[in-house]
């Protein structure tokens, strides 16, 4: 289900996103705007960085074999970070460029009306794409902030859809604040002046997609509290004395691998320590699909040396 909304996510940024390219470069060959013209490579980056995610979604399905025991999951998570330089390499890089390029060799701008309406129209579609965003979201958000909820998702497919169309709502709604002062003014520097600032705000962007990426690709715990809720599940058994450790690593979005070291009663047979350990996962994995691989190691408690005087 996860994978289904997540797809739907993408191919309505990547539709958006086309459409709104091919316009934006009509309309800087029209009216001569470097705004018009960054705001064209802004929506071709985007559509690529969705197309990279789609592979990415796709490829982490891939089951696990020899060479990969735990799967393919963490390739979303490559391709996410892949998506967080292109913005900044390409989307940032191409847009200040530009403006500055345009600051030092301005160029009127001869129609404005074909630049405001396919800003206007642009603007919707991008709303349009940026509320299916925000809709799959809020689902994984629950009560908490926004921050907050980034900072813990393991999916990063949603919420670069979410930051690159919110970056691209704030970069429309400049370029045409860029194109009218050109226009009113008579002076083109205000339409480079634009593209700076998108470009900037690109690279804000990028800057803080990639720390997020970076994070779940080099590994990050689960939910603290399927962290505690594994701890608990062995501690009321009275089979155990004690975990002593749980380590928890997300290896994809909605698959979670588990180790924990169990300190068990000395007398209690081999057998019922299976038996345990396996009702015990069963139980987790009810409460959590997300776990897909559980390694217990039953360990001794460490006992502090005593001193005798």
């Amino acid at each position: 289900m996860a994978e289904s909304n997540n797809k739907l996510v993408l191919l309505a940024a990547l539709g958006a996103n086309l459409g709104i390219a091919v316009a934006k470069f009509v309309a800087a060959a029209f009216t001569g705007s470097s705004a018009m013209l960054t705001e064209g490579f802004h929506s071709v980056v985007d559509s690529t960085n969705q197309l990279l995610l789609l592979y990415g979604e796709r490829a982490s399905q891939k089951p696990a074999d020899e060479i990969h025991p735990l799967g393919y999951g963490r390739e979303l998570y490559f391709w996410s970070f892949v998506v967080a330089i292109l913005i900044f390499a390409t989307g940032a890089g191409l847009s200040i460029y530009e403006g500055v390029h345009h600051i030092m060799a301005p160029e009127p701008i001869e129609d404005a009306t074909i630049a405001y309406v396919v800003l206007g129209v642009s603007f919707l579609l991008e709303g349009a794409s940026w509320l299916t965003a925000l809709r799959e979201f809020r689902v994984t958000q629950g009560e908490l902030g926004w921050w907050k909820a980034i900072r813990r998702s393991k999916d990063p497919a949603t919420f670069i859809v979410l930051f690159e169309d919110s970056a691209a709502m704030f970069g429309l709604v400049v370029a045409a604040i860029g194109v009218f002062l050109a226009h009113w003014t008579g002076n083109p520097t205000w339409d480079g002046a634009a593209s700076v600032v998108i470009g900037t705000a690109l690279a804000i962007v990028a800057f803080m997609l990639a720390r997020e990426s970076k994070g779940l690709l080099i590994g990050e715990r689960a939910d603290p509290r399927m962290v505690d809720a594994i701890r608990a599940a062995f501690d009321d058994r009275p089979e155990v004395t004690g975990v002593q450790e749980v380590i928890t690593i997300h290896i994809a979005p909605q698959k979670v691998y588990v180790s924990a070291s169990v300190d068990f009663e000395d007398d209690v047979p081999v057998g019922a320590i299976e038996r345990l350990i396996a009702e015990t996962e069963a139980s987790l994995r009810q409460a959590w699909p997300q776990i897909t691989s559980v390694y217990i190691k039953p360990k001794a408690a460490v006992q502090s040396a005593g001193t005798t005087m």
